[in-house]
């Protein structure tokens, strides 16, 4: 396939392949980071955050198994290969889970709701893109680094497995099935959880794309020539990869990140036609509008500094126990629960 491909084509294909499935996941499992914490915050409601939690279970132990088996060296990832900064992960994790609260949606889910005929998510994934392109290579690069430094080639993987490995001779596969089955057994813990199969399949099947991704450009990096990064899913920096790639494809090359986002788009129309929720939407009140576009400028950013979002974080680091992974996610939760908080209380009138 690789000879009559390339490479890069070969890993468009396996992105598009896994974004189509989160595509389905989010349309037609209703996967969605900020519906789940405002279930569990408003709604007395924890199925779909137990269900992000068996994608995490599933990743981690998908993930350290293709490292037992040689189908994917871990410390060659960007989240293990980088040094970690703390600051970095709670100040873009915060700034990130506020913003996706104030737009009502990640960049995942603004991809799932675009699918759906959403073009308020449109506005929302333009303006993420531009504005995470914005501090990553733009104008604000420079101020970045300075204030967050970024170190790559780290002395030792920056991740739970590597270290146990390393100190106490702990066979990473070990330390993923542990872990990853004691997050599995916490989210399948809840009776209604276990009643819910819709929520344990598409909660898998998360965890399983996820893995798909490290695999398939792993498999791509080795058996081809040309240097092609290694990495998963994951939705800021893509995003503006895409928008990048859409204005300059004649000079440019297809990647998995491109694939990976036009996939997640096909998915969400496709299940959302199969549900027959597919309808244009358009935002009616300004305020709404502006609100959402501030929103989506705050996110990009705070996904740059994170190195992730609440997937390429939430999941994709966590998959392969980065250190950066609970503190992000912590520091997303925190930064959304600030933003619906002041969302759900500007709400209420006064007394």
């Amino acid at each position: 396939m690789l000879e009559q491909l390339g490479e890069a084509n070969t890993a468009t294909l396996i992105g598009l392949g896994g974004g189509v499935v989160l595509g389905l996941a989010a349309r037609i499992g209703r996967f969605c980071t900020l519906g789940a914490i405002e279930d569990y915050l408003y709604g007395a409601d924890d199925r779909r955050l137990r269900m992000w939690a068996l994608a995490i279970g599933v990743a981690i132990i998908g993930c350290h198994l293709a490292m037992s088996t040689d189908l994917l060296d871990g410390a060659s990832t960007a989240y293990l290969d980088r040094v970690w900064n703390p600051a970095g992960s709670i100040v873009g994790g915060l700034m990130f889970g506020y913003g996706m609260a104030l737009s009502g949606n990640c960049g995942y889910g603004a991809l799932a709701r675009l699918g759906g005929g959403d073009l308020r998510s449109f506005l929302i994934v333009i303006v993420m893109g531009l504005s995470a392109y914005f501090v990553m290579s733009g104008p604000l690069a420079h101020v970045r680094v300075w204030l967050f430094p970024v170190e790559t080639g780290a002395q030792s993987p920056q991740g739970l497995s590597q270290y146990l490995d390393a100190s106490h001779g702990v066979d990473p596969a070990v330390t993923g099935l542990v872990v990853g089955g004691l997050i599995i057994v916490v989210a399948l813990c809840n009776s209604t959880f276990r009643k819910s199969p819709v929520h344990i399949f598409w909660g898998s099947i998360v965890g399983l794309a996820i893995v798909s991704g490290w695999v398939g450009t792993y498999w791509v990096a080795m058996t081809g020539f040309e240097a092609e990064p290694i990495e998963t899913h994951s939705f800021a920096a893509p995003i503006g990869d895409t928008i990048y790639y859409g204005m300059t494809a004649s000079g440019n090359m297809l990647s998995f990140s491109v694939g990976s986002v036009v996939g997640v788009v096909i998915g969400a129309c496709l299940g959302s036609f199969s549900k027959g929720h597919f309808r244009w939407e358009a935002c009616e009140d300004p305020r709404e509008l502006r609100r959402q576009i501030v929103g989506a400028a705050i996110m990009g950013p705070g996904a740059i500094l994170a190195v992730g979002c609440s997937v390429g974080q939430g999941i994709s680091a966590f998959s392969v126990l980065a250190y950066s992974a609970p503190v992000t996610f912590l520091a997303i939760f925190a930064g959304a629960a600030l933003g619906l908080r002041q969302l759900i209380t500007g709400f209420v009138p006064a007394e």
